[in-house]
């Protein structure tokens, strides 16, 4: 009795650490990285004072063996992807993604985002929607940023159509293949690669319109509050552009006021030699050597600098033309965007930037000039500059940093940011779909193909160490080390076992088809409290049992976990890639129970009539 009842105080304990655990991440009153943290000491507190024996002396849940978690290949292989994924975002190549997207969506946001989702779904069929995800996750904050959508309201989403796209053939998800193992391992046959194609496929698109159409509406917009404080809001600057003989723009008109060409800049002037001219421009070409005096947000600068470099005049405030080794200094390399405020008693006020000698004096170049007082329809060259002032500028991290000690303007901390590293693209990109390549393919594991991929940004340049360690989310590393302990705790102490035993005995002997039903609905609970790896070993055991009993094919039933098993929608700690997007969206975790619970009911109530149908019952 004494052995019975140390097994039911360890089955407990896990049960009461986990229920804790889920409390305090939905109330969300600590960090969810303290949680984390928090749930990992409780479970090796408790196990150290009470060990689960193994029969030989030993402890199944010794710290080894909580902590292994924080070593787990899915771990190791999220935070390597995150890195590979911030080395693709430094070079710009995001920006040429974006553009075609927006080309095949014909320039609507709703058509472009509903291409993402629905391409990231194609290839989680038959890629791992990790790296999916990754892949994404940059792609849709800057059609957020376009089309002014909350990016809140749209990581979610794609993580959720990564999931379904993995429901729709055997190597879509590991889940899938633990099921088909786990069916081999019972002497029954496995699944093939495209066995449950067509139900996962209509599962998938009923999906897919819920992503798109509803989930949106469900959702909070809690990214306004940060891109608020984030730098570049509506603050227009003064900048200029000097057109050269090979420049895009030459030749260009302005039908209505506007030239097309230059996006969201509004020209103020269009200076010719001694001549000038005003807005509407009405039969004007632009010629070789006319100078366009422009007003811009920093975000509409930032994405000019990244798609052309020298699209705005690196000379100004120079007075002279630069050296050739020093007009590379600015043109390539880490380049860090930045604003600086003109303080009161400052010596550059009532003087111009070449008579400041600006660039020489601080080894960085103004972009653009905003002043709050009244609208400037000067070259920003002749502009005197007032007290309040504030400089876009642009220049190496040190000489950014070097700005701080300046007594003539104040560094605003916050507005640093560092521009795409244009020349490493192609680097970029060749290890990245190495990444993708070997992994897909099957050459190596896709932890080891991510990991080296990871390194290999950092060694060849496109990343400095510091921006590789900054790519590593906290949460995201802490989060599935955290529930891959209580998975560990959940099975080790008996407390899965139970509960699977419960699902078994409550669905009894009754009609095959509400069987089926039901237990899709248990599998589906389940998955969002546990891993779904872990549901999938089993349940599929228990889904066999049932289709023995019930004397029917065990197909349909292996089918209903696959499916179930991955419907890991109202939790973030149910699936990796909720992980993922949670930080780039500024998600919370009710925000996951909140779009995702219908979504669990959809595909219950779907899969209860697609699945007896498909399989003929």
């Amino acid at each position: 009795m004494a052995g019975v009842g140390i097994e039911s105080l360890h089955m407990w304990a896990a049960f009461a650490i986990i229920v804790g655990a889920l409390v305090l991440f939905a109330a969300e009153r600590l960090p969810m990285e303290v949680t984390s943290i928090g749930v990992v000491c409780a479970l090796l507190l408790f196990f150290g004072f009470f060990p689960v024996s193994d029969g030989e002396g030993g402890n199944r849940l010794d710290p080894t063996r909580i902590l292994e978690g924080f070593a787990n290949p899915a771990l190791i292989t999220v935070l390597a992807l995150l890195v590979v994924g911030q080395g693709i975002v430094r070079t710009g190549l995001i920006d040429h993604a974006t553009r075609i997207l927006l080309n095949l969506g014909g320039g609507s946001g709703t058509a472009a985002i509903a291409l993402v989702l629905a391409t990231a779904l194609v290839f989680s069929g038959v890629l791992n929607n990790t790296p999916v995800v990754v892949m994404f996750i940059p792609i849709m904050q800057a059609l957020a940023g376009r089309f002014r959508i909350s990016v809140s309201r749209l990581m979610i989403p794609l993580s959720f159509a990564a999931i379904l796209g993995g429901m729709t053939t055997l190597v879509g998800s590991s889940t899938n293949l633990l099921v088909s193992g786990a069916l081999a391992g019972m002497g029954q046959k496995p699944l093939g690669f495209f066995d449950f194609t067509i139900p996962g496929l209509i599962l998938a698109c009923v999906g897919l319109l819920y992503v798109l159409l509803i989930a949106p509406r469900l959702l909070p917009d809690r990214a306004s509050l940060v891109q608020s404080l984030l730098p570049g809001g509506g603050k227009q600057f003064i900048t200029q552009i000097s057109v050269s003989a090979d420049s895009r723009l030459v030749d260009k008109t302005a039908p209505g006021g506007i030239f097309a060409d230059l996006g969201n800049m509004t020209v103020r002037v269009v200076q010719r030699d001694e001549e000038a001219f005003f807005p509407p421009f009405e039969g004007v070409a632009i010629r070789p050597g006319d100078v366009l005096v422009v007003a811009a947000t920093r975000k509409t600068l930032t994405d000019a600098l990244s798609r052309d470099p020298g699209l705005l005049d690196p000379d100004l405030g120079a007075g002279a033309p630069p050296p050739e080794d020093d007009e590379q200094r600015w043109r390539s390399g880490e380049r860090v965007l930045a604003e600086v405020m003109v303080v009161p008693a400052s010596r550059m006020i009532g003087q111009t930037l070449a008579q400041i000698g600006f660039r020489y004096k601080t080894h960085c170049i103004v972009l653009g000039i905003q002043r709050r007082s009244r609208m400037i329809r000067m070259q920003m060259t002749d502009i005197r500059l007032a007290a309040g002032d504030v400089l876009l500028v642009q220049g190496r991290p040190e000489d950014i940093d070097a700005l701080k000690r300046d007594p003539d303007v104040m560094l605003i901390a916050w507005s640093a940011e560092t521009l795409p590293k244009l020349d490493h693209a192609k680097r970029a990109a060749l290890l990245f779909l190495a990444v993708i390549g070997a992994s897909a393919s099957g050459m190596m594991p896709i932890v080891t193909a991510s990991l080296i991929g990871a390194v290999a940004m950092v060694a060849t340049g496109v990343l400095n160490v510091r921006q590789a360690l900054r790519a590593v989310d906290a949460r995201v590393m802490t989060a599935i080390g955290a529930s891959l302990a209580m998975g560990v705790a959940l099975q080790e102490s008996g407390g899965a076992s139970f509960l699977a035993q419960l699902a078994g005995d409550a669905l009894g002997r009754t009609n095959p088809t509400l069987v089926l039903s039901a237990l899709f609905l248990i599998v589906a609970v389940f998955t969002n409290i546990v891993s779904n790896n872990a549901c999938a070993v089993l349940f599929t055991p228990i889904a066999v049992g049932l289709a023995a009993e019930l004397g029917v094919s065990p197909m349909p039933f292996a089918v209903a976990v696959v499916f179930a098993s991955n419907c890991s929608f109202a939790s973030p700690l149910g699936y990796q890639t909720n992980l993922l997007v949670m930080g780039p969206g500024h998600n919370r975790f009710l925000d996951f129970a909140r779009a995702g619970t219908p979504l669990i009911v959809l595909l219950w109530a779907v899969s209860s009539v697609i699945l007896p149908w498909y399989y003929g019952f």
